[in-house]
């Protein structure tokens, strides 16, 4: 199945720059569509009682959050705007068997994560920047409500923009259903690749189907791609497997993503989070 319609979340921060002109290549290759939503959260949403705020400042705190975030929607649109036209994205909405790739931009009222989960189920997969799982909360809640909220996969931005991307993908692979998930994802641009590698290593496979077994399914659609087996860096798989990614001079990686079982919060660790953090390239997400 083609991609034709991306999500991506804007903050009106410098990070939405990456996101933006990363997006726009994937609908360029696609034809696609980019749905480009700034949230609003409105004061009421958040703003805190009397025991907090004395009832005569109440009302100027939400006169200052309605300021700031209107401030922050003209920036969001501006830097979409911006983005949009050096990228050579036609402004419209999404239209069937269009000829060009397209780009809209739209506010969202409501909490960042429920409206990201709730537009990304019917988008072919959503945009986040690269982002410090620390630090970066606004995006790190997009990535969260995408990746476990939407049963769709996300693609993480890099730091900076590259020239290419699906032209050498790798697949990291490991035998769990989130893996099987990343490969689906990312199989229509496997088909369209010019060279496909299946990364795995002896401490990452867990019960299920061998590498080998991947690629012979990848091979039934017409998919050729090679197997390597790729050590840890430093005692660390997620280290080995970006090194094995640079090896391959790939522009795209797709791999599934872990999470604790009962601790939403802190959910993304060991392999997953390496990744995120370290990758220099766009890295396709699913589970």
């Amino acid at each position: 199945m083609a991609v034709r319609k991306l999500l991506v979340p804007l903050a009106g921060v410098d990070a939405d720059d990456v996101a933006i002109s990363t997006a726009a290549e994937v609908v360029k290759l696609w034809r696609a569509h980019i749905l480009a939503v700034h949230f609003y959260v409105p004061a009421t949403m958040f703003a805190a009682g009397p025991d907090v705020f004395p009832i005569g400042m109440i009302d100027q705190v939400v006169d200052e959050h309605e300021s700031q975030r209107a401030d922050q929607m003209e920036v969001a649109q501006q830097r979409f705007n911006r983005i949009a036209e050096q990228c050579g994205l036609q402004l419209a909405p999404a239209m069937h068997n269009a000829d060009r790739a397209t780009a809209e931009f739209a506010v969202s009222t409501g909490r960042p994560d429920e409206v990201v989960a709730q537009l990304a189920r019917l988008a072919d997969m959503t945009v986040v920047p690269h982002l410090n799982l620390d630090r970066d909360s606004i995006f790190a809640d997009a990535l969260h409500a995408a990746l476990f909220d939407s049963g769709r996969p996300v693609l993480i931005a890099p730091h900076r923009r590259l020239a290419t991307i699906g032209r050498r993908i790798c697949v990291a692979w490991n035998g769990t259903a989130e893996s099987a998930s990343g490969v689906q994802a990312v199989l229509p641009w496997l088909k369209q690749a010019e060279a496909v590698r299946v990364l795995t290593a002896t401490g990452y496979q867990r019960r299920g189907p061998e590498a080998a077994e991947l690629a012979a399914y990848l091979a039934l659609h017409e998919v050729k791609a090679e197997v390597v087996v790729f050590p840890p860096v430093q005692g660390s798989v997620g280290l080995g497997l970006l090194q094995a990614v640079r090896a391959f001079d790939a522009d795209l990686l797709a791999m599934g993503a872990y999470s604790h079982p009962r601790w939403r919060q802190t959910i993304l660790g060991g392999v997953t989070r390496s990744v995120l953090e370290g990758a220099a390239l766009p890295v396709l997400m699913s589970r």
